[in-house]
């Protein structure tokens, strides 16, 4: 994990820059990519002091498991998982190697599956997709307290 902060009681400042990344591939990594995800929140809370609601701590394991989940299904080869914490926010971004950017569909409560983008968007303060010059990356951002829409 990198963390940026020498300091003795290992407390962190809102405007430091912490995060950390992992690569992963294939749908059996969508679970290694979460207790990457709730280790870091844990840190951030244990080491550097922030507080981390409960709600966040679910929701943003949950933007992890759908990002990753549609990199896993539509992106054969490994994506990449970045966690950065912002400010009172945690800035998820996951890229993979295929540059399409994801069908984000109207909500339709008789649709069978292919919801996952809808609920990240609505759990996220953004969103955002940007081609690279290999692949996409999508990028979120989730509040580190309650926060409810």
């Amino acid at each position: 994990m990198e963390q940026i902060a020498n300091r003795g009681d290992r407390r962190t400042r809102r405007d430091e820059a912490v995060s950390v990344s992992g690569a992963f591939e294939g749908s059996e990594d969508i679970a290694a990519a979460r207790d990457l995800t709730y280790r870091f929140l844990a840190d951030v809370q244990a080491v550097h002091g922030l507080p981390v609601s409960e709600y966040a701590m679910d929701v943003v394991q949950l933007v992890v498991s759908e990002l990753m989940t549609n990199a896993s299904k539509y992106a054969p080869g490994p994506s990449l998982l970045t966690l950065r914490l912002e400010g009172g926010t945690i800035e998820i971004s996951v890229w993979d190697g295929n540059p399409t950017p994801p069908a984000i569909l109207p909500p339709d409560p008789a649709r069978i599956g292919q919801h996952g983008l809808e609920i990240v968007m609505k759990v996220a303060r953004s969103f955002a997709v940007c081609r690279e010059p290999l692949g996409k990356r999508i990028t979120t951002v989730v509040g580190l307290v309650d926060d409810h829409r």
